[in-house]
């Protein structure tokens, strides 16, 4: 085999150099492909209608309005359909709430004081944490402490009968960041809701006044 070394004042380099390069380059490439696995592996993959994923629902399984919730194990979520226009025992404005409230929302059914699974209690019109007595109105916000926020919220999308094409999604409130409920088009067939991305309940005031227990 002929020598490739070349001489050191042309600026060539050594068999040895050349194959140290090319070692180093393989020990590169192997760590950039195992790392790449690695990511792909830790990344979660959900499928439609598991938690983590979406749910597509028809319209017809959303609640009249400012009715008992309606509740999805599999999904982790509660939905609520609002509207502090047609007040009732439900759903009515409070003296905090300075906007109409109105639409779906999608509510996590864990509380947010230290994740206990509450519950919607039809007796007294509300969602009531059975851990340390949490309490909420029909859209989450938070009626007694300890919980520090009220509940979560996921995103909404309104779907063409296709479902398919997007008619409308939640927007985001700009004063406290959470998904607004969504106001569903006329023409909308289903609504999918994407438990992958929620936004932390507000830490608004207690709405004491609602449930009569102010000091």
């Amino acid at each position: 085999m002929a020598n490739v070394a070349v001489d050191a004042g042309n600026n060539g380099i050594t068999r040895r150099e050349f194959l140290y390069y090319i070692w180093g380059a393989s020990i590169a490439l192997v760590a950039a492909q195992s790392a790449g696995l690695m990511v792909w592996f830790l990344i979660p993959k959900f499928r439609e209608g598991e938690f983590g994923g979406t749910f597509t629902l028809p319209i017809s399984d959303i609640p009249e309005v400012n009715t008992p919730p309606a509740g999805y194990s599999e999904g982790r979520f509660w939905l609520s359909n609002l509207d502090t226009d047609q007040p009732n025992e439900l759903m009515t404005p409070a003296d905090q709430d300075t906007l109409p409230i109105k639409g779906i929302a999608a509510i996590y059914k864990v509380c947010t004081h230290l994740g206990c699974i509450y519950t919607w209690v039809g007796a007294n019109n509300r969602f009531e944490c059975p851990c340390h007595g949490s309490k909420y109105r029909l859209d989450g916000r938070r009626i007694e402490s300890p919980a520090p926020r009220s509940l979560d919220r996921f995103k909404l999308a309104a779907l063409a009968d296709d479902k398919v094409t997007v008619l409308a999604e939640s927007a985001i409130s700009e004063d406290s960041g959470v998904y607004m409920p969504l106001e569903l088009p006329s023409e909308a067939a289903f609504i999918q809701i994407d438990t992958g991305s929620k936004k932390l309940g507000d830490s608004l005031k207690l709405l004491c006044s609602y449930a009569g227990s102010c000091p």
